[in-house]
């Protein structure tokens, strides 16, 4: 699967941006700590089973300002209108990231709970990324999302193996990395089993560095796959 990042200021240009999304990829994933005054309930009128929510903390590259109640409040509000998919730092508080569990569970798992964990200046070694992967698993992730910075093409081949590490398994993973020398994680997470990929609705729109636009990933993948 293929999700394109949101990251629109208003409500209004976020709908008319998630429209062209869903004519891209599967899933659009809904920036709301960019938007103003965010109305969830109008961005989650139509297809919401294919809207990945994230209210992504400043720590790991986010842009809310607010207290972290508050912003885990939007996510169990996501929740509830049936969002397909929510993400939470690992980082988050316990307590914050329970109660969104919990209240995934209310709702009878409409929604898949993403745990996420960014960092931007580096990869760690594969055996931290194993305890990062293992730490996501028991903290409830439906899906596990890990995404490093890569100095080194040897940060890219450790992502990789973490994807096929995930798929033996049998464990829903997110993994790539950023920057220029990370682009080819990007491309080839897929073959190793990553349960979904990111790319930008354009040039310009990325929503992290070495982000490829979506027309880009869908001749990669083309070629791979060896169709005309």
């Amino acid at each position: 699967m293929i999700c394109i990042p949101v990251v629109a200021t208003t409500n209004e240009d976020a709908l008319q941006q998630m429209g062209r999304c869903f004519l891209l990829a599967d899933v659009a994933e809904l920036r709301i700590d960019f938007i103003k005054e965010v109305e969830l309930k109008d961005l989650l009128a139509h297809q919401k089973n294919r809207i990945m929510v994230t209210n992504r903390m400043k720590e790991e590259g986010g842009n809310f300002t607010g207290e972290e109640r508050e912003r885990i409040a939007f996510l169990n509000d996501a929740v509830t209108l049936g969002a397909g998919f929510v993400d939470i730092e690992l980082r988050t508080r316990d307590d914050l990231r329970e109660m969104l569990s919990d209240n995934i569970t209310h709702h009878k798992r409409r929604s898949q709970l993403v745990i996420s964990r960014h960092i931007f200046d580096g990869t760690p070694s594969y055996r931290e990324l194993q305890d990062i992967f293992h730490e996501c698993v028991a903290m409830g992730a439906h899906i596990v999302k890990i995404v490093t910075f890569a100095n080194a093409v040897e940060d890219t081949l450790n992502i990789l193996k973490l994807i096929d590490y995930a798929k033996k398994a049998k464990q829903k993973i997110i993994a790539h990395c950023m920057g220029e020398k990370g682009k080819i994680s990007r491309i080839m997470a897929p073959f190793f089993g990553a349960y979904m990929s990111f790319a930008s609705l354009e040039k310009g729109a990325e929503s992290a560095p070495g982000q490829l636009t979506v027309s880009e990933m869908k001749d990669f993948l083309r070629i791979l796959n060896n169709e005309q």
